[in-house]
């Protein structure tokens, strides 16, 4: 447990606040999307629960810039405080590596204050979500994001409007320990118990599970991120949670592959990460992520156990999920994968089933042998060495992968304008013809140099095509 959690008061002041809470109706479009609109008719959710932290702590983030920032918008009658995770992060004893700010001002207000003040503005893009990227000093960026109220969601986005009431913008946010200010006096805002939460290791939703997923079914990988991230106990999940997500999974179906990447990616380089894809599974979560209906959980566990002390990356851990190469294709679909981790992914399938069973013996040949034969579109000599390091991680072999990172690929004598001097053309043919080269010259233990192996040129085209051996130059 952090210093600063550990040395909460055991009675903090409590202020209730007075505000309105915003509440959700559910309406259907014409086009049959699910509406959440918000009214003004229930009290707000929540009590704000105040704390100092000590001016140390405090020294040890807000720089010089992050100050220059807080004295511009108090100048011009203004209130600014970090917000959700370098709160969280603050609170749980580590260094903030991202802040994100909220203020009183609008958009607009913001906009003219930084020109008045002649500060650049950047990626002006951001504006439509309320946000404004300034650059103090010309030394650092900061976001910083009017406080708002989201009128109307679709489960992707939303209608905002923007308020100047801190309690209104916490109450949207989406989990209690994200949903803490933290004002440049040291001061830190909490409607929603999130630090109670912190200290206790519990991930929590503001407010009711189901309306807080409705608002942005994003919300639903979110919560396993951080939940294996903060909690400590693979099975201390709240049922009401859980059933939320299980009644809500489908709406993942309308988010963005490349959303649902980011928060999978992460939930899977996290802690907890076997037992919470498992979970994700009897959810019935994973089939909107591109995964098949019916996931190899056995083997998925099975890698877990083996790798985890190897620390493989996500796409090796997501490999033991798939069974075939189209499953793979088909997650690429889905979650629109870059093309390194398209071919890790078929990579991995591809030559799981083919490592020799004696590959938890000393030998390298099989592993050494693939960074000359294995002829991935594409992919380059480095990526093909990678992606051998987490074939031998996915099977959980330290020893081999030790003498795998200490040995050194020799150089390949032999270039390709050399064979574009016999007379090769460039293209598909020339990259063949290296690609047979180089298994020769693995299969004579790097002991051929370029003159023997050039002379296997003409050999290799009278196997494929006798006619177009005789057009090819004499070699020297």
């Amino acid at each position: 447990m952090s210093m600063i959690l550990r040395s909460l008061p055991a009675a903090p002041h409590f202020v209730v606040s007075t505000r309105l809470r915003l509440w959700f109706l559910p309406i259907i479009c014409s086009r049959g999307v699910k509406l959440l609109r918000r009214s003004s008719t229930t009290p707000l959710l929540g009590i704000l629960n105040t704390m100092k932290i000590r001016d140390d702590q405090l020294k040890n983030v807000i720089t010089p810039e992050m100050k220059t920032l807080e004295e511009l918008f108090v100048k011009n009658g203004f209130e600014i405080r970090i917000a959700g995770g370098a709160v969280r992060d603050l609170l749980m004893g580590s260094i903030p590596q991202d802040f994100d700010f909220a203020t009183t001002a609008t958009p607009d207000e913001m906009k003219k204050m930084f020109t008045d003040e002649g500060i650049r503005m950047l990626n002006l893009g951001g504006e439509k979500h309320g946000t404004i990227t300034a650059r103090i000093n010309d030394k650092e960026n900061f976001e910083v994001t009017a406080l708002r109220i989201d009128m109307v969601t679709d489960g992707r986005r939303a209608e905002v409007e923007y308020t100047t009431d801190w309690h209104t913008d916490a109450n949207r946010r989406d989990l209690t320990v994200n949903a803490m200010y933290l004002s440049f006096d040291g001061t830190v805002y909490d409607y929603f118990k999130g630090i109670e939460h912190l200290k206790e290791r519990k991930v929590r939703f503001v407010g009711n599970p189901g309306y807080r997923i409705q608002e942005d079914y994003l919300r639903i990988l979110r919560y396993f991120r951080f939940y294996g991230r903060l909690a400590l106990n693979e099975n201390s999940h709240d049922a009401d949670i859980l059933e939320a997500i299980r009644l809500n999974a489908n709406g993942l179906s309308n988010v963005s592959g490349e959303r649902l990447l980011v928060e999978f990616r992460k939930i899977l380089e996290g802690k907890l990460y076997c037992s919470l894809v498992c979970l994700m599974h009897e959810l019935g979560v994973t089939s909107y992520l591109g995964l098949p209906e019916s996931l190899d959980v056995a083997e998925f566990r099975r890698v877990c156990q083996l790798s985890d002390k190897l620390a493989p990356i996500a796409m090796t851990r997501l490999a033991a999920l798939i069974r075939t190469e189209d499953e793979a294709l088909q997650l690429h679909s889905r979650l629109r994968l870059s093309n390194f981790d398209k071919n890790h992914l078929l990579f991995l399938v591809h030559y799981r089933e083919k490592t020799p069973k004696g590959a938890d013996t000393e030998d390298l040949h099989f592993f050494q042998e693939l960074q000359f034969t294995c002829n991935i579109k594409g992919a380059s000599k480095a990526e093909i060495h990678r992606w051998t390091q987490e074939l031998l991680k996915y099977h959980g072999n330290e020893t081999l992968l030790q003498k795998f990172n200490a040995w050194e690929i020799p150089r390949f004598p032999v270039k390709g304008t050399k064979l574009l001097d016999l007379g090769l053309k460039k293209g598909p043919e020339l990259g063949r013809t290296l690609q047979h080269l180089r298994k020769i010259w693995f299969e004579s233990g790097f002991e051929l140099n370029e003159e023997q192996l050039l002379s296997k040129v003409k050999d290799i085209f009278k196997e494929a095509s006798p006619e177009h051996s005789s057009k090819l130059q004499e070699v020297p």
